[in-house]
């Protein structure tokens, strides 16, 4: 492709895609190999102010150096500035036991972004192109994805910009050749080691020998995509409004799943809903298909730093911090210092006892009993808890239907403190002891608890 004809296509594309207009400073990325060299070459040519950004991983020998001389040499003949920087990306492996890859990208677009900041450009260009675009494709849809992952690589990424996902490998080439501009190769990039490279090299090859319009249908396909893709992102946006309630205050956010449930593309929704967080679509199945199995109430997932838990009508995200558990000594007589709430413990004869100082929410008394238990723990309510309120004659249940007719708040349902003693909850501090361990008239102690 001749050199005008190459930089107006591409001209084109920033246009349509709403790409910063060619009085922006622009930080490139430059690997040195055709596809960034074919960008630099282009956005110079339509008059962009360019600042060229090279890595040098050392992870191919001699063979990095190469590449980090060719950047320098390219950028002196052009005039164009340059950033260099060296990575250890052993260490980032070691550090967070990701791959080669992974850490790759983590490096190079930390550093971009640290570039980006101090050189006061408007936008980062990286330079991948159609023919990426349709292997990101196809192996999306190999693992299984949903519009989002069906339309490929944005072209624009908040302040990163992708200029040449409308133009090929061949069309860069051609471009390069005409222009009479060399450019460097990466070995690596020929070894069928990984699952980008065998499609590359092999799946996409046997495709297109097949069907020679194949990569011509793929970038077709994935524009019509984009396009709907868009569309059902605006629509999204408005569903998620009503179903979606994020309550950055008190750390959490609840996702109405009734109501999800009870619409059209549940699926769909529930899983753009919960995308956020990271919970991947076999979580999200597995959260639907309980709620509508109707024992999904209390049953919790974890994804990273979060965990989703499944109420009634909601589903509660919060940070994973995991449930706090203050051990109780019965015997010390004295305020749980350890604890956020002032709780007192009092062991005293039965025959002093006055009743009436219990209002059973911040004032408690339970008989002897109390002792004989293992464990006895403070701890944070959680969904699904259950208890046997005193008075009730032994019946169960839930913690949150009491809450709901005391009309608790979220947030104060997530502060609550409840006492438990071997596994049974005998005390929702603040609004209700349990019949568990009550003192009974032939009792001959009592511990007598106060929570301030």
């Amino acid at each position: 492709m001749e050199n005008k004809g190459f930089t107006e296509r591409v001209a084109r594309y920033m246009a349509r895609h709403g790409m910063p207009a060619s009085d922006a400073r622009v930080l490139v990325a430059l690997s040195g190999g055709a596809d960034s060299v074919a960008l630099l070459l282009a956005l110079r040519q339509l008059g962009y102010c360019c600042i060229a950004a090279h890595c040098n991983f050392h992870l191919r020998g001699e063979e990095s150096m190469r590449d980090e001389q060719f950047v320098r040499d390219l950028c002196r003949d052009l005039g164009t500035q340059l950033e260099v920087t060296d990575f250890d990306v052993p260490a980032r492996m070691a550090a967070k036991g990701i791959s080669t890859e992974m850490a790759c990208r983590e490096l190079r677009y930390e550093w971009f972004e640290e570039v980006w900041q101090a050189r006061q450009c408007n936008c980062i260009a990286v330079a991948h192109h159609s023919d990426d675009n349709a292997e990101t494709l196809l192996l999306n849809l190999l693992r299984g994805t949903g519009l989002a992952g069906a339309a490929g690589i944005k072209p624009v990424n908040g302040h990163i910009i992708r200029p040449l996902l409308c133009v090929s490998r061949h069309d860069i080439e051609e471009y390069l050749e005409s222009a009479h501009q060399g450019y460097v190769t990466d070995s690596t990039n020929a070894i069928a080691d990984v699952k980008r490279n065998r499609l590359r090299n092999i799946v996409l090859p046997v495709i297109s020998a097949q069907f020679p319009s194949a990569k011509t249908g793929l970038a077709r396909s994935i524009d019509n995509l984009l396009s709907c893709h868009e569309l059902y992102a605006e629509l999204l946006s408005r569903r998620l409004a009503e179903v979606v309630a994020k309550h950055p205050a008190d750390g959490y956010a609840e996702v109405d799943i009734e109501a999800i449930n009870a619409g059209r593309g549940a699926e769909a929704l529930l899983f753009e809903a919960m995308h956020p967080w990271s919970f991947n679509s076999t979580q999200v199945a597995e959260m639907l298909a309980a709620y509508r199995r109707g024992d999904s109430v209390g049953k919790s997932f974890l994804s990273g730093n979060f965990k989703a838990t499944i109420g009634r009508r909601k589903i509660t995200v919060a940070e994973n911090i995991g449930q706090q558990l203050i051990p109780i000594d019965l015997n010390s007589g004295c305020t749980i210092a350890a604890a956020p709430i002032t709780l007192k413990i009092q062991h005293l004869d039965a025959r002093d006892f006055d009743l009436s100082v219990c209002d059973g929410r911040h004032r408690v008394c339970f008989g002897p009993g109390l002792a004989q238990c293992g464990s006895i723990v403070l701890r944070h309510w959680q969904e699904g808890d259950r208890f046997k309120p005193f008075g009730m004659h032994g019946r169960s249940r839930l913690v949150s239907d009491l809450f709901t007719d005391l009309k608790v708040d979220d947030a104060t349902k997530r502060r609550t403190w409840l006492l438990q003693a071997d596994g049974e909850i005998i005390w929702v501090v603040g609004y209700r002891s349990g019949d568990l361990y009550s003192l009974r008239p032939t009792d001959g102690s009592v511990y007598f608890l106060t929570a301030e």
